[in-house]
């Protein structure tokens, strides 16, 4: 059965006192009496607000029993049952860090502090965590990413500058050690950084350079007369700079520089065997002062992310210890000599930057929680805010406004299908930190760049709207809508600029891609484009690009053959043009003509993922009713991005119009669906009240919290 014909009006309802013509069964405009029937108001409420569309073929209510099958199948949304399903396997762990943070107010962030109260408290936030909690993320990193990433998200949630230090302290300055490093760095370090004895950097980014890592000027000297290496900041240029933790309280610093080999070169010149990384003592154990040879000075105020102490540093001739080169991938011997398992500086480089992915495996995971709050406080308030609704008839939810649904539903999809694919990249991590696997270290690489520049993206966007979406009250610094934006901005950036990580991703897909035509193997990842190459770039199937059921729309094979579709053509295009290009161009030239295509291209894929995984993770419930409600997200999830990007099956053929149009309405019916089990939906999440903190978000009394804490008290009853 077709979705039913929906009327269109907008949120910007008719102000009371504004009548509108309703039709009554007979045709008629209805009276003053009509309107006064309990039938009449219903109708006129149902066509004005767009709730329960009017059947196919007519104006008039359509039955009860169509209504009830169209609320998700009959089901009643269990959100414990939701809960439960969900639930990563860490979950007490998440919630024993928010119970120990709840039960410490004073560890708690206000909504107003200066930036020196900030980074005060949030060391101590840290500190508590480590010391008095018990916690250990260096060790949960190393036995078990996944507890590792579920911590990072619970402090998250407590406050993002936090979690941000916590990802320094471990995830960048421990990470660093633990991966680049060998069994006498492990010795000697592993244990204060996790115990917070050893605080300290990851001094990657320059002035200069941020993304183009292989480009860094900083450089380390090795002097064969003492043993040691010389950190060197050459110029200006060279100097590290948004360095977290540097400002403050780091004592030791992972730096990347140049590893230079004096008379080792060509005609006895020096010998650049590219980026390493040094491990630099900063400050003083035990005084906490700057080191000499070493300048640092401090960043400044950001847009957010306060409460992390970022400097910059700045060395002349600092010396290290031979022992401080971080040697996994290549060695200097005592006479000088280089030695490495891996034949060529770029062989080396790829290995390095490989082991570092753990950072945007965080900041993917990290975006989705912050998504979830967001998402629960939009839904919750616009559950709660009523506003406008038919003559002498009481005001309506905001939520039941199509154009809100339009906004908020997809978005509530989304955090849905991000949750599971999140869960599958950890689970992808935790295989390569255990298995080693060269084919699965390749696949989290570029996954994760997909999935951090998507997720991250989207997040970012989806703030904003979620503040628009509360009006008035969203822009209230206690409904935490700008502070989580102005805190969440950055995670665009950080790890691997976007649009760059982006690239990653499309130029994995065209090596893939040529060795398909080689006749060699596809990794896991993107085995869609080897099992079905042929099937995406044929000619589309005039007949099912006609197909406007409710049944095909809904099946999953058309969705995920749409998304492939469109990810195979995107990808033969560009293979071509890029070709073409190369001719005049040179390859330079030619990725940057078709650079608009190729980021384009990198999404699609990303989203075909996405999807593949929440196809699955509904497969895989074993609840049910659960099962159905999962499965109508799933839908508006996978309708919603194929109408978003409508063009572009179009001009292929792919859908025919009327099948256009079907989708556009089956997105809206099912946007007015989802808005049925949205409360429980996000109470699904499971974010504790505490922790969501917006007054407009809380799961009762929002209203009278919102009172109370700007100064009013609540009457006596």
């Amino acid at each position: 059965t077709p979705p039913p014909r929906r009327a269109h009006a907008s949120s910007n309802a008719s102000p009371p006192g504004v009548a509108m013509a309703t039709t009554s069964r007979s045709g008629r405009h209805g009276s003053d009496d009509e309107e006064s029937t309990p039938a009449m108001r219903r109708l006129r409420r149902l066509s004005l607000h767009l709730l329960q569309p009017a059947p196919e073929g007519g104006g008039s209510l359509g039955p009860a029993a169509c209504a009830g099958k169209r609320r998700a199948g009959g089901l009643d949304a269990d959100a414990a049952a939701l809960t439960a399903y969900l639930r990563g396997r860490h979950r007490k762990m998440q919630a024993r860090v928010y119970e120990f943070y709840v039960a410490r107010p004073e560890l708690q962030t206000p909504v107003e502090l200066p930036m020196a109260a900030h980074r005060d408290l949030c060391f101590r936030q840290m500190a508590a965590l480590v010391r008095e909690a018990g916690v250990r993320p260096l060790s949960l990193m190393a036995a078990d990413p996944a507890e590792y990433f579920a911590v990072m998200e619970a402090v998250g949630g407590v406050d993002i500058s936090l979690a941000i230090k916590v990802g320094v302290q471990y995830s960048l300055w421990g990470g660093s050690v633990i991966n680049l490093g060998t069994k006498k760095h492990k010795e000697k370090y592993f244990d204060k950084i996790d115990n917070l004895e050893y605080p300290g950097c990851f001094a990657m980014t320059e002035l200069h350079h941020g993304s183009n890592v292989q480009a860094l000027q900083t450089t380390a000297t090795f002097d064969p007369v003492t043993d040691e290496f010389i950190i060197d900041t050459p110029n200006d240029g060279a100097i590290k700079w948004w360095i977290g933790n540097a400002a403050l309280h780091g004592k030791f610093a992972t730096v990347f520089a140049r590893l230079i080999l004096p008379l080792q070169g060509k005609g006895g010149e020096p010998a650049d065997m590219g980026i390493h990384a040094f491990i630099v003592p900063i400050r003083d154990l035990e005084t906490h002062a700057v080191l000499p040879g070493i300048e640092i000075n401090d960043c400044g105020h950001k847009i957010g992310l306060n409460g992390v102490d970022n400097g910059a540093l700045r060395f002349r001739s600092v010396r290290i210890p031979r022992d401080n080169l971080l040697n996994r991938f290549g060695d200097v011997a005592r006479d000088g000599k280089y030695t490495s398992s891996l034949p060529t500086i770029n062989r080396r480089f790829a290995a390095t930057l490989g082991e570092l992915v753990g950072g945007r495996v965080g900041l993917a995971y990290s975006s989705v929680g912050v998504l979830k709050v967001a998402v629960t406080i939009a839904v919750r308030y616009a559950l709660l805010r009523q506003q406008f609704g038919p003559p002498k008839e009481p005001e309506i939810s905001v939520l039941d406004y199509q154009s809100h649904q339009h906004k908020l539903m997809p978005m509530l999809a989304s955090a849905y299908a991000f949750h599971f694919a999140r869960a599958y990249l950890v689970d992808m991590y935790s295989e390569m930190k255990k298995t080693n696997d060269e084919d699965v270290t390749a696949d989290v690489h570029v996954l994760s760049s997909g999935l951090k520049s998507y997720i991250t993206s989207y997040t970012a966007k989806s703030i904003s709207i979620c503040r628009e979406s509360c009006g008035g009250h969203g822009y209230a610094a206690v409904n935490r809508f700008g502070g989580l934006r102005n805190d969440h901005d950055i995670f665009q950036t950080f790890e691997g600029d976007n649009t760059v990580l982006l690239q990653q991703v499309a130029g994995d897909l065209l090596k893939q891609y040529q060795q398909k035509f080689k006749g060699g193997t596809l990794s896991v990842t993107w085995n869609y484009l080897r099992d079905s190459m042929g099937t995406y770039l044929s000619q589309p199937n005039p007949v099912t690009a006609r197909w406007e059921g409710e049944d095909h729309l809904r099946d999953p094979k058309f969705q995920l053959d749409a998304f492939r579709y469109r990810t195979s053509r995107l990808l033969h295009s560009v293979a071509a043009r890029l070709q073409k290009h190369m001719k005049t161009l040179g390859g330079f030239g030619a990725w940057n003509r078709c650079l608009n295509h190729l980021l384009t291209l990198a999404e699609s894929h990303i989203e075909s993922v996405i999807l593949a995984r929440f196809i699955e993770a509904v497969k895989s419930c074993p609840d049910e009713k659960t099962r159905e409600v999962l499965k109508l997200v799933c839908d508006l999830y996978a309708l919603e991005r194929i109408w978003k990007d409508i063009g572009t099956y179009r001009n292929v053929d792919y859908v025919a119009p009327n099948k256009a149009k079907a989708i556009h309405k089956l997105v809206d019916y099912l946007s007015y669906q989802v808005r049925l089990v949205a409360r429980e939906l996000v109470d699904a999440f499971d974010v504790p009240d505490q922790i969501i903190r917006a007054p407009i978000g809380m799961q009762s009394e929002a209203y009278a919290q919102y009172t109370q804490g700007v100064g009013f008290y609540r009457q006596p009853t």
